[in-house]
């Protein structure tokens, strides 16, 4: 657990040294030195240059190694498929992804199966060197259907899918499935560049709306992982539906596209901004963002947070685009009774979710969840 504790430090604060560790954990000085000088034996930890021009001897910074641990991140989501391999620091060292109608057991295996190769080479590993792999996929993905257009009869066959036993025979080492979105949020929490919230509430506009929440400096997943399901949360005075993933979501905006005579492909490999379609983003982001801000007021009713961080699979200027929007909308509510938190964009993009299952294993190994003491 002390070991934890200072890998957990590390990574909130990108270096230490053995007196900061040791006014942080109130452990004695001789065990944080032992504590490092184990992590560094076992490749957890670099050495930085020495800090000189202090009374005495010359203070070491460490920082984690990003090549103590590899792990595969696989996203299964309702458009598309994504794989990473990413380090132990966050950094994704090969990606591929493949676009489809609807996703199926079988495409999904035959996708993995295809990329994991190509994925090593150019991560330049080795099988063994994968420490674990994890899958991030929606809840439930033969509801919802008529959304997107994915036929009942095929997408039934995710209801008996056992992806864990499925994949086992594919990838290397344990592998663990969470929500999409859940793992979108933990690879915000973990590799993002602030990380300053202890208690925050995370949004992903993806083909539905998800997040997650983080409670304690972790990500918290409630008793059946589906914890920051946003999607259904009611929306007030909006016409085209009372939920917020009626608003804020890509199928809605496909649909409005469709409507407009555009082909929705062009989300997905057009402009980067979007800018043949600014007839009908423009619209989307206000609508969305209306929807949003209402969302942020109900979440801060119940849980009292201090960040809001706002990503999906858009194109960087739709995202600050959104978020503008969301901050200016979010001021217009009545905020009795809560308090305005910062509103910030998220840091990963269309990537956060497989980036997020390959955070899973450093989250659960080598990092400490104070929401799971008691348990």
């Amino acid at each position: 657990m002390n070991e934890r504790l200072v890998l957990h430090l590390l990574r909130r604060s990108d270096t230490l040294t053995k007196a900061e560790a040791t006014r942080a954990t109130g452990l004695s000085a001789n065990a944080v030195s032992m504590i490092f000088r184990k992590l560094e034996e076992e490749g957890f930890l670099l050495r930085g240059e020495p800090l000189r021009g202090r009374v005495g001897q010359p203070s070491i910074p460490m920082r984690l190694n990003p090549a103590a641990r590899h792990y595969l991140g696989f996203k299964i989501g309702r458009h598309s498929y994504d794989a990473v391999i990413a380090d132990f620091t966050g950094t994704v060292r090969a990606r591929q992804t493949e676009r489809h109608a609807y996703p199926t057991p079988a495409s999904a295996e035959a996708f993995i199966r295809a990329a994991f190769p190509p994925l090593l080479r150019k991560a330049r590993l080795r099988r063994s060197d994968i420490a674990a792999a994890s899958v991030a996929m929606p809840g439930e993905l033969w509801h919802w259907l008529d959304d997107f257009g994915a036929p009942h009869a095929e997408m039934a066959a995710w209801r008996d899918f056992d992806a864990t036993a499925a994949f086992a025979q594919v990838l290397p080492g344990p592998i663990s499935v969470e929500n999409d979105a859940t793992a979108a949020c933990r690879a915000e929490l973990i590799f993002g560049p602030d990380r300053r919230h202890r208690d925050s509430v995370y949004f992903f506009v993806g083909a539905f709306i998800g997040g997650g929440i983080v409670l304690n400096g972790s990500v918290f997943t409630g008793a059946r992982g589906t914890s920051g399901g946003f999607g259904p949360m009611r929306i007030p005075d909006e016409p085209g539906g009372t939920r917020l993933v009626d608003h804020a979501s890509l199928a809605v905006l496909e649909r409005l596209v469709r409507e407009g005579g555009h082909d929705p492909a062009a989300l997905y490999g057009g402009q980067p901004g979007w800018d043949a379609l600014e007839p009908v983003v423009g619209p989307w982001i206000a609508r969305s963002a209306r929807s949003l801000a209402h969302a942020v007021v109900s979440t801060l009713a119940v849980i009292d947070v201090e960040g809001v961080v706002i990503d999906g699979a858009l194109p960087p200027s739709v995202r600050s685009r959104l978020v503008t929007e969301v901050r200016e909308q979010f001021d217009l509510l009545d905020q009795q009774g809560v308090i305005r938190p910062k509103i910030d964009e998220g840091s990963f993009g269309s990537v956060a979710r497989a980036l997020g299952a390959a955070a899973y294993h450093i989250s659960t190994d080598y990092m400490v969840d104070q929401n799971r003491f008691g348990r």
